[in-house]
């Protein structure tokens, strides 16, 4: 059987990871903060993350290529290829590690982590609030790796619930700035 394709055994890791939150902020004030990088570069990040460099190319193909530094120095650099833009309701794009200069790179800390991950973000109008809900899912992995990505579920939690953290924090001082 193909490394590559699912069996049984794996389906748990075949299921994407998925994490939600309501936001008190209006939808298009939520995805235009998902997709320019002035906005991005402010909360994008783990937390104690500082965001280096940002530069976006909003549209089908394009990339969003950043840079963070951790809070012990060390320079990590990611890049989204997109893949849909439905505004203001859905991002899809292809999440991975890269270089400087936005070649493919292996996770800096796991070298067992999917090399790719299909990302979907969609943006649930409700009243003056909108729910952000986050699909990641392994893209074309190794057995090995969706393992990987299914052992990683709680720390995925704890990683994408402080960068949702943060995007709440973001806007927050956005809303109170607009009614100001």
């Amino acid at each position: 059987m193909d490394a590559r394709r699912s069996s049984p055994a794996s389906a748990a890791a075949d299921r994407p990871f998925v994490i939600a939150r309501a936001f008190d902020a209006p939808r298009d004030l939520v995805f235009r903060v998902w997709t320019q990088p002035e906005h991005l570069q402010q909360w994008f990040s783990p937390k104690g993350f500082t965001v280096l460099a940002a530069k976006m190319g909003l549209r089908p193909g394009g990339i969003y290529h950043y840079g963070m530094r951790t809070p012990d120095g060390k320079d990590i650099w990611g890049r989204w290829v997109i893949r849909e833009i439905v505004a203001p309701e859905r991002i899809v794009f292809i999440n991975s590690f890269s270089d400087e200069r936005g070649g493919l790179t292996r996770h800096p800390f796991s070298e067992n982590w999917p090399l790719e991950m299909l990302s979907t973000i969609t943006f649930a109008e409700q009243g003056k609030r909108t729910t952000v809900t986050i699909a990641w899912a392994p893209h074309n992995a190794t057995a090995s790796e969706r393992k990987t990505f299914d052992d990683g579920r709680a720390s995925m939690q704890q990683g994408w619930g402080g960068t949702l953290d943060q995007l709440a924090g973001y806007l927050g001082r956005a809303v109170k700035g607009a009614k100001s």
